[in-house]
């Protein structure tokens, strides 16, 4: 078993073997040496240090006595098990370095319930037990083989060939987008598509629309970017498009499933917001988050399909339909704007991971996404057909439904008649370990109408009436 390279400094003054055994002591109980790990032999550390051996011995010596470390005869040096930490943060001393004020404001919240719940009504959460991961395994490994690898230059930013011809023909197919494979930029999931959109086209100062209640890691996005975001009320049609502001250069909407309500934006509406871009020379960022999962009704046109004046990006991601850990995502980009979001891919992190960008070209290519689509989807509504019917029948009191015919979630406002804490009731139902949202933590602009957002992609069939039953519980505590 090779020893650990471990650092230690003799700058200073002082007794060397104090200095040593002081630095080392530091590493095991600050968790950088960990129980069981073999530190170098004392001969080879004298080397490297260029001390004398019984200098290194005096430290080993002292650590093991105070049970630190144990020697192993014919085997060497070892961090105790008693002697191993946990690795700490470090504490920002006076004087550190801070940020811009701005980002005081826009650090991700922690998750309020740790780990992954009993009852998992979180939204956006796809099942991986249903991904076939065997095969998806099976393709990575065909492009991690030396053969596939052989080159060792750096990849085009816009994505592999392979995978930007795939997912233009996927979207071309299922959504009606109107794109070739140079249309297509890969991305590290919408969110990196949303920011380089972000980078290229907003100025500081610049004001962006959203919609409100909306997503919020898109809102921080574009705050951090320097825009000024102003929220746009939706309702039964979407977006109201005669609310957004008249100097707004850019506006983030999701037509298919509006996020996170659920209703699609009627066709009127997505008529009335292309012909608001085209007079106010503005950009719609359209994200089709999750419209793949559709259960009733012939799905709308998407903007971008509607779009005559290049005016939309369209944005996509494979983190709902496959695996959100695969951090996969795409934008299609009229052509005026394709160079200058290339140049900013390759500026963010150059490109993504090409093997994993070209096993899902083939997975696309030999129709496993578009038939893992539609077994998930399957099962998806069976869920969501589970849980609409026992909040219509055991939460009529409390909730009503909103309309939606697709995605992995489902929104439910707070009956016109009842006051209820849904704050609450959230608080009560991760307590007996039920996770579910509260409407109002997607509004920014205002208090917002009170509701609970529920997820069907986590949660196993089966546990769905018993966690349904002790959120009803939560609502009547």
């Amino acid at each position: 078993m090779r020893g650990v390279d471990v650092h230690v400094s003799l700058d200073g003054c002082g007794d060397l073997s104090v200095r040593i055994y002081r630095q080392l002591l530091e590493a095991v109980l600050d968790g950088r040496l960990r129980a069981g790990e073999r530190l170098p032999p004392s001969r080879e550390l004298a080397a490297r240090l260029d001390v004398s051996r019984n200098t290194v011995t005096v430290a080993y010596e002292r650590l093991a006595a105070e049970g630190y470390l144990a020697g192993r005869i014919g085997s060497g040096t070892f961090v105790s098990n008693e002697g191993g930490g946990q690795v700490r943060a470090r504490r920002a001393p006076a004087g550190a370095v801070r940020p811009r004020p701005l980002w005081e404001s826009l650090t991700v919240p922690a998750s309020s319930l740790p780990g992954t719940p009993v009852y998992d009504f979180r939204i956006g959460i796809p099942d991986a037990t249903l991904f076939p991961l065997a095969t998806w395994r099976r393709f990575v490994a065909r492009e991690l083989r030396p053969a596939a690898l052989r080159s060792a230059d750096y990849g085009e930013p816009a994505g592999t060939a392979g995978l930007r011809a795939a997912i233009a023909r996927h979207v071309g197919v299922s959504r009606a987008v109107r794109a070739g494979a140079d249309d297509v930029i890969v991305t590290q999931g919408a969110q990196q598509a949303v920011d380089l959109i972000g980078r290229v086209l907003i100025e500081p100062g610049a004001c962006v629309a959203v919609e409100e209640p909306g997503y919020l890691p898109v809102r921080r996005l574009f705050q951090s970017l320097g825009a000024r975001v102003v929220g746009v009320p939706v309702d039964g049609e979407g977006l109201q498009v005669a609310a957004l502001p008249k100097t707004a250069s850019l506006v983030y909407v999701t037509p298919s499933h509006q996020f996170p309500l659920g209703m699609p934006m009627s066709l009127q509406r997505r008529t009335a917001v292309l012909s608001w871009a085209e007079r106010s020379n503005a950009v719609v960022i359209e994200d089709d988050y999750d419209s793949e999962f559709r259960f009733a009704g012939r799905p709308l046109d998407s903007l971008q399909s509607l779009d005559r004046h290049g005016r939309v990006v369209y944005v996509g991601s494979f983190s709902k339909v496959m695996l959100p850990a695969l951090r996969l995502g795409f934008l299609v980009a009229p052509a005026s704007l394709q160079p200058t979001l290339r140049a900013a891919k390759q500026l963010a992190d150059w490109h993504g991971e090409l093997p994993t960008q070209a096993a899902l070209a083939r997975f696309i290519d030999e129709g496993l996404l578009a038939r893992h689509i539609r077994k998930v989807t399957r099962e998806y509504a069976i869920r969501r057909e589970r849980i609409a019917a026992v909040l219509q029948r055991r939460f009529r009191a409390w909730l009503e439904l909103v309309p939606s015919v697709a995605g992995l979630h489902l929104a439910a406002g707070v009956a016109s008649e009842r006051s209820v804490d849904m704050n609450r009731v959230v608080r009560r139902a991760h307590t007996s370990g039920v996770a579910v949202y509260d409407l109002r933590r997607f509004y920014h602009d205002g208090p917002g109408n009170a509701g609970l957002v529920i997820g069907y992609g986590a949660i196993p069939t089966a546990r769905i009436d018993e966690g349904l039953k002790r959120l009803a519980t939560a609502f009547r505590g």
